[in-house]
């Protein structure tokens, strides 16, 4: 298969398909269980009552931070406030990720595997709340010459992985806080979290590192309009399942804004290395990409390298020098190798 350079960080516009058509690949009975059994979809499992579905059939799958809209049809999702959690029945000691619904609950109309239907059905993406005295003030919105940083799970890419089986990559931890960005940009340099662009002011968290770590003299001594993109953690940030003491800054990408290109693994690490900045914990920088969904999630389960007593959160893979794949349908980018593999076992105690 052909394996295409483009120009994608122009526009955000390819978003997760939180919501969409699939088949179910098998269904299995679950020691124990006299009305329910589990469905395959994807790389997914699904507890389902039982009858209610056959194999091979298409239904509507709906992924884990799936936030449904308040209609009679998904009241029974208020007691989780309507949003889609990993869940794990003590008795049956299995994992349900996602929802399976009937395709009677779409308007009629001709409808295909894979086909997106997320905004129809009306559902949004859940996002970790920021606390008020973390966000700043807002300058703008997030710069459209940048992608927003966000990774694909593992479990919708099973024709990826045979794809791209054997491939050299390198494997990050990843952790759990919220996203930064910064960016130099023809002279300008400004910063960013997830969804905006924050102006300067004393008490705000993204420009008290950004100062600190002189970011906006490195990033133009670099001679290069050039985006740095990372993860806040610690204190007040989401939890703080790391058990910081104070804050730090980890960093994952770097963007030459000029070529529309995330930079190869090498020159990635001797940039942040320059820079005296710190990368996410690098976990392996030679493996080969294994083709089994299952490996990739029993590879996100274990302690943290950066806080050895609590689990971390998972991992991302991605190729030692950057390749795209156009018949990948989910995630950002249009199509950049690149996804995470989260630990059920951290999703289960902290969801």
């Amino acid at each position: 298969m052909k394996i295409l350079q483009v120009n994608y960080l122009k526009k955000d516009d390819i978003m997760r398909k939180l919501a969409s058509i699939q088949k179910i690949k098998k269904i299995d009975v679950i020691p124990g269980a006299d009305r329910v059994e589990l469905a395959h979809v994807l790389g997914w499992t699904s507890i389902i009552q039982k009858d209610s579905f056959k194999e091979g059939e298409n239904i509507i799958f709906m992924e884990i931070d799936s936030v449904l809209p308040e209609k009679p049809e998904f009241e029974f999702m208020r007691r989780t406030r309507f949003r889609v959690k990993t869940m794990k029945s003590p008795r049956l000691k299995v994992i349900s990720q996602g929802l399976i619904f009937d395709m009677s609950i779409l308007p009629e109309g001709d409808y295909n595997v894979d086909d997106d239907v997320t905004d129809i059905l009306e559902i949004k993406k859940y996002e970790i709340e920021i606390p008020l005295t973390m966000r700043g003030t807002i300058k703008g919105n997030f710069p459209e010459f940048i992608p927003k940083t966000d990774e694909t799970r593992v479990q919708v890419l099973s024709n990826m992985l045979k794809r791209h089986a054997g491939t050299m990559c390198y494997v990050t931890e990843k952790i759990d806080g919220t996203s930064f960005t910064a960016y130099y940009k023809d002279g300008k340099f400004g910063v960013c979290s997830r969804n905006r662009e924050l102006k300067e002011t004393d008490d705000n968290v993204y420009w008290k590192f950004a100062n600190e770590l002189k970011l906006k003299e490195k990033m133009e001594s670099y001679g290069k309009n050039i985006c740095l993109q990372g993860e806040l953690v610690g204190q007040k940030l989401n939890g703080n399942p790391l058990k910081l003491v104070g804050n730090d800054l980890y960093f994952f990408n770097v963007i030459d804004i000029d070529t529309y290109t995330y930079l190869d693994f090498e020159p990635f690490v001797k940039l942040i290395s320059d820079f005296k900045l710190k990368t996410v914990p690098i976990l392996s920088r030679m493996y080969k990409l294994e083709s089994d969904v299952e490996v990739h999630l029993e590879k996100a389960k274990a302690m943290s390298v950066i806080t050895p007593d609590v689990q971390r959160e998972g991992v991302v893979i991605r190729p030692l020098v950057e390749m795209h794949d156009m018949e990948i349908s989910q995630g950002f980018a249009n199509g950049r190798l690149s996804f995470k593999a989260v630990n059920n076992d951290y999703l289960l105690k902290h969801e």
